[in-house]
């Protein structure tokens, strides 16, 4: 490494890798001008704010059609969030209030919306800072047409030269803008991997880095960047050897890519007859069309706490049951899992107050805010029973650690068959159901967890963080949170086995199953499924294609007698340049 590499470190929000000259989008916030209004200048002032927000309307439309004309009507919906936001009468009428005080339109305005924005980031919420940022777009929107400025941002869309965008942040309107073949990526110190802006990226197939906090004074315009957005690093200034080693894995991964869909109708099975159900993890019922168009074998893992925040309210029964009817009918004869909602740690609803936890992943979260939640965790069981008719849906617990809570689960979930039954609805009165093995002490009550359920769901990144007490989201104990552990591995072993032994079988739901290296181990182990994002599921299967079983199972039974992770991966390494080189390009 040279003494001017730097890497830092954010999320990665799309996969690729740019390699190029960066462009700055600088960014700086609309000054807001104060003036006191006398009392026969309120009315116009109220008409002038009326007439711009019209104006940020009709926008905001223009760009709702142009991304549902290029990208689909799934990602048009994001901007029809925004046009709730810029019609809420709530907000509207504090806005009001304030001009008949006296004050000018864009200081209203700014106040009202600024507040808004700021409750949501304050609530430390990935998802709900995801959203702030959503108001944050409306806000500089309106306030552009108010003072007849355009926002202080570069025009993406008449880049000319191939870049790589940097900016404090960028909205969904910048990222539908961007021209294909000239903004090679992008990088932005704020966002998570759900904002609108991220989830556009990943359509786009445009590499993106978010949350790398001070990028934009860590960078200039002309330096050189490698942006590698399967890792969610930006490394500036790189040294020629790293420049050598990022070209030639962007070179294999582009060829790799390429070629990958040809797989997206075939088995992962491998060349010894072993087969391996590939399936998707997904936030957001808009990334059905990513499951399908990448080929995977339904959702392992349907994250449905995402219907749940952001939101003023919660989701009635009736919104739930159309998200999943939708969702199951569009992947059947496909299963679809859907884990209830895992609330808690660093998700709350912004509809009901969240507890001051020291430390929240410990805390009342998944399985425990449900039970102690009933109501809202039979109207979901309800909504979720009601789309069983439409597909192959399949319930999953979250967070469990002890079998009075499946127990007392699944008796909630006869409730609702029961209510459901008298109110005559239909629905599969045989859905199966499963439970998420993300801590250690549901792994090692496996036997007795087993005839109460009809699969296990390993929640990789929950159970390495838990086994080892490493914070996974935490860059101090980051080099502990290591999935090829032989801790890790034995407590993963350990469910499979339990597993076959009980005649139900096994899937791997974390960011394990979307690892090369891991996934070898994992297919050796004799795991029945992995899910992935959708956009991994093709890599996963050509590798899966590419191997020996036999051969796969002899190196798993081998590093499950090792002593470190090190020699783990040392060990899977070798095996494989050795003899399977295929899968490490």
């Amino acid at each position: 490494m040279s003494e001017r590499e730097v890497v830092l470190s954010g999320i990665a929000a799309s996969p690729g890798i740019a390699l190029g000259r960066v462009m700055v989008v600088t960014r700086h916030d609309i000054d807001i001008p104060l003036r006191h209004l006398d009392a026969g200048e309120i009315e116009a002032e109220k008409k002038r704010l009326v007439e711009a927000m019209g104006r940020a309307r009709d926008q905001l439309m223009e760009t709702r059609d142009k991304v549902a004309t290029d990208m689909g009507e799934s990602y048009a919906r994001i901007f029809d969030a925004h046009v709730m936001i810029l019609e809420d009468k709530g907000s509207l009428a504090q806005v009001m209030e304030k001009i008949d005080g006296g004050y000018n339109a864009e200081f209203a305005f700014n106040a009202v919306f600024s507040k808004h924005e700021r409750v949501l980031w304050e609530k430390g919420d990935t998802y709900i800072k995801d959203r702030a940022g959503d108001i944050r777009d409306v806000r500089r929107r309106v306030l552009s047409n108010l003072l007849g400025t355009r926002p202080a941002r570069g025009d993406l869309s008449r880049i000319e030269e191939e870049v790589i965008v940097i900016a404090h942040d960028l909205s969904p309107a910048d990222t539908a803008q961007m021209r294909r073949g000239k903004i090679m990526g992008f990088a932005t110190d704020i966002g998570g991997r759900t904002s609108h802006t991220a989830i556009m990226a990943r359509s786009l197939e445009i590499p993106a880095v978010v949350g790398l906090n001070d990028a934009t004074t860590r960078v200039a315009d002309g330096d050189f960047v490698i942006l590698d957005g399967n890792r969610g690093r930006l490394i500036v200034a790189p040294s020629e050897e790293t420049k050598k080693k990022y070209a030639e894995e962007h070179e294999r991964y582009r060829t790799f890519a390429l070629g990958l869909l040809r797989y997206k109708d075939l088995p992962a099975t491998t060349i010894d007859g072993h087969t391996v159900t590939l399936s998707a993890n997904i936030e957001l019922h808009d990334e059905v069309d990513s499951v399908l168009e990448h080929g995977a074998q339904g959702i392992g893992l349907y994250r449905t706490e995402f219907i749940y925040i952001g939101r003023e309210g919660l989701p009635t029964e009736e919104e739930q049951f159309l998200i999943y009817k939708d969702v199951a009918s569009r992947l059947a004869p496909d299963p679809v899992i859907i884990r209830t909602m895992d609330l808690g740690g660093d998700k709350f609803m912004s509809a009901f107050e969240s507890p001051k936890e020291i430390n929240p992943y410990l805390g009342w979260r998944g399985i425990r805010f449900c039970l102690a939640r009933k109501d809202i965790f039979k109207t979901q069981l309800r909504a979720i029973l009601r789309a069983t008719p439409f597909g192959d849906v399949k319930v999953m617990y979250p967070m469990i650690s002890d079998l009075d809570e499946v127990l007392q689960a699944n008796e909630v979930l006869e409730e609702a068959k029961r209510e459901l039954k008298r109110e005559g609805h239909e629905f599969d009165d045989g859905c199966k159901v499963g439970i998420m093995m993300e801590t250690p002490a549901a792994v090692m009550i496996a036997r007795e967890l087993a005839p109460h359920v009809s699969f296990f769901s390993i929640g990789s990144n929950d159970l390495i963080q838990y086994a080892l007490a490493a914070d996974r989201g935490n860059e101090k104990v980051a080099y502990l949170y290591q999935p090829l552990h032989p801790g890790v591995l034995r407590l993963i072993d350990k469910t499979i086995r339990v597993g076959k032994e009980s005649g139900i079988w096994v899937g791997l739901c974390g960011e394990m199953s979307s690892d090369v290296v891991c996934a070898f181990v994992l297919v050796g182990l004799g795991i029945d499924e992995l899910s992935t994002s959708p956009y991994v599921v093709p890599e996963i299967k050509e590798k899966v294609r590419s191997i020996y079983f036999s051969e796969a199972e002899k190196v798993a039974r081998h590093v499950l007698t090792l002593r470190t992770a090190s020699e783990v991966e040392q060990a899977v390494l070798e095996k494989m340049e050795k003899d399977l080189p295929e899968l490490l390009l």
